[in-house]
């Protein structure tokens, strides 16, 4: 069984920074490619992020140039830098996974799911 588990999350003011980590048991992580998705309230999940096996990485047009994705496969963990924060990065944030290389950019290419962790910016 898969189990992803995200932190770092919190209330910060624009123009300031956060990191989002997300640990993977079970599984291979090495091998998988990690997404990373957001959600505010009364709207849809949407892409933000995504670091394949060799590291290519995605980002969504909102975040390019602020925000960072990397992992560390001995730590079977997944970052997102947050650099630059503005109000509408406000969400709740989801680290996900999947085995193989289906599209990066939809929820529904992955397998498994972190429970969220909450990043609120003030204006």
């Amino acid at each position: 069984q898969v189990q992803l588990v995200e932190s770092g999350g919190g209330f910060v003011q624009a123009g300031r920074s956060l990191r989002l980590s997300c640990t993977v048991s079970g599984g291979t992580f090495s091998r998988y490619l990690m997404g990373w998705f957001r959600q505010a309230p009364g709207k849809e999940r949407d892409f933000v992020a995504s670091i394949t096996w060799n590291r290519t990485t995605a980002y969504a047009d909102s975040v390019k140039g602020r925000f960072t994705v990397s992992r560390d496969n001995a730590k079977n963990t997944v970052y997102l830098q947050m650099n630059s924060l503005k109000p509408e990065d406000t969400g709740v944030y989801y680290c996900t996974s999947q085995g193989g290389s289906r599209p990066p950019r939809v929820s529904g290419s992955y397998d498994y799911w972190g429970q969220g962790t909450q990043v609120t910016v003030s204006p």
